[in-house]
């Protein structure tokens, strides 16, 4: 018998017309990604189906509350530690630094005016104030980043420290010989002292303050994000509940209450305790930094009134100032005489500010005994002044840098109540800063923790209702 070829396993068909049609072409196999999305659609639309999906999204809110929670709290913790020991003691140490610097320019301006007399008190508080301002530098480029603008002021004192050091010791040098360029030499060390070096501590005292200011914007702003996210986990939690009860008739599910005690616990956690930190911080700036800064451009106007007064003497007329009077009309005066008179103005409207900012008996007192000491201060210089003018020199010399009865007893009462109110409000500071920064610890941590308890309770809760269809 003849082979007989193969057949092709698809025939063609009539149309009944005796024309052959074609075979169909064969069905094109599924992704099993598209059938997993089939078979997730035919879940859902069942009671398990939406049961799981709704588990899964409680879970992933709460987790995410918890996560939103602990990042915003962790940031406002570390801003609000840096406020209390970073930033604010930065801009403390700035203070002192123009502190020291006003002040070791009047201790040689008065070691000066000593003549080869100089004390050695005089002497041993110019050097110690060195020091400090040294010190301080030092503590400050520590703490400033390196491509900063406070590093490149703090660079820029550390190389002037040493030229004025050393005018200051020609100054003496020629002053013990009885040669008059020592007072030339002096003016010059003031000079650069007031024109340079002052405005350069005082441009980095403001660089701190406002490195300090951006610390309490960080700390002190309300985690709106997750207290907005915390309230819509609690109103998803709610209305799982009532789906669950609307279905089951079950008052309570005990995972979903669970989830939902977690959750209003991190809420109320996270809303009270951030506005007990936001007190305490708003308070320590309130009651602390402002009277700080208060107090501390009270006491470096203080410091140059006393170094314009002696620089009076030092130049005796040498350097003059054209000025209106009340009468609108020109009148030459003292240069030195004429900024004594400005810093004096400075520092009363300084003492008046922070008499008004002090918030007790103990922060107002070495005000007010500051505000009697620049009274009789005034007085006394009045007298110095009228007596230089008579040509009295020594006289008025003698009611400058006098042992009794002399303007700087008043100018160094005036610095050590100054100092008093400042440890005052330094301690305010110090105590309403740390209780703010209390409040806040332990919450990120807590936030996280319980958020992943809550998610475990949504689950469980859910879970138990899957079981019934089992």
């Amino acid at each position: 018998m003849p082979a007989v070829p193969p057949q092709h396993a698809q025939q063609a068909h009539s149309n009944g017309t005796g024309t052959p049609t074609p075979a169909s072409p064969p069905e094109s196999r599924r992704t099993a990604f598209a059938e997993g999305v089939d078979r997730l659609r035919a879940a859902a639309v069942t009671e398990p189906g939406r049961l799981r999906i709704i588990g899964a999204l409680l879970a992933a809110l709460v987790v995410a509350f918890g996560a939103v929670t602990a990042w915003q709290m962790t940031d406002r913790a570390a801003a609000a530690d840096d406020v209390l020991h970073k930033s604010q003691p930065l801009s403390s140490a700035a203070a002192d630094i123009y502190r020291s610097l006003a002040d070791a320019n009047t201790a040689a301006s008065s070691g000066f005016l000593a003549g080869g007399q100089e004390t050695a008190a005089s002497r041993q508080r110019y050097e110690e104030d060195i020091d400090k301002a040294a010190a301080g530098l030092v503590k400050a480029a520590s703490n400033s980043d390196p491509d900063s603008p406070a590093a490149e002021t703090v660079t820029k004192l550390n190389g002037m420290l040493p030229e004025y050091k050393g005018l200051v010791e020609r100054a003496r040098t020629y002053n013990r010989q009885g040669f008059p360029v020592g007072g030339a030499y002096l003016r010059y060390a003031n000079e650069k002292m007031q024109k340079d070096m002052l405005p350069a501590a005082e441009d980095l005292y403001k660089k701190e303050n406002q490195r300090l200011r951006a610390d309490y914007d960080d700390a002190t702003p309300y985690p709106w994000a997750a207290i907005g996210l915390g309230v819509t986990v609690l109103g998803a939690l709610v209305w799982a509940q009532h789906r669950n009860y609307r279905r089951t008739n079950r008052v309570l599910n005990h995972g979903l209450v669970a989830a939902s005690a977690t959750t209003t616990v991190v809420l109320l956690w996270l809303v009270v305790g951030h506005s007990v930190a936001r007190a305490g911080l708003d308070d320590s700036y309130d009651h602390g930094v402002r009277s700080l800064n208060v107090l501390h451009d009270a006491r470096i106007a203080s410091l140059k009134a006393r170094g314009n007064e002696n620089l009076t003497l030092v130049a005796r007329g040498a350097e003059t100032v054209t000025v209106k009077n009340a009468k609108g009309e020109d009148e030459v005066k003292d240069a030195y005489d004429n900024s004594f008179q400005t810093d004096m103005n400075t520092l009363g409207k300084g003492l008046a500010e922070a008499a008004k900012l002090a918030d007790d008996d103990s922060g107002e007192q070495p005000v007010t005994a500051a505000e009697g000491n620049m009274k009789e201060w005034k007085l006394r210089h009045g007298d110095a002044r009228k007596a230089d003018e008579d040509g009295l020199y020594e006289a008025a010399l003698n009611k400058v840098i006098g042992s009794e009865g002399a303007t700087g007893e008043c100018f160094d009462s005036v610095d050590k109540n100054l100092a008093k109110a400042l440890d005052h409000e330094e301690a305010e500071f110090r105590q309403s800063a740390g209780d703010g920064l209390d409040a806040m610890a332990g919450l990120p941590v807590g936030a996280a923790v319980l958020a992943v308890l809550g998610a475990a309770g949504a689950v469980l809760g859910i879970g138990r209702r899957l079981s019934e269809y089992r």
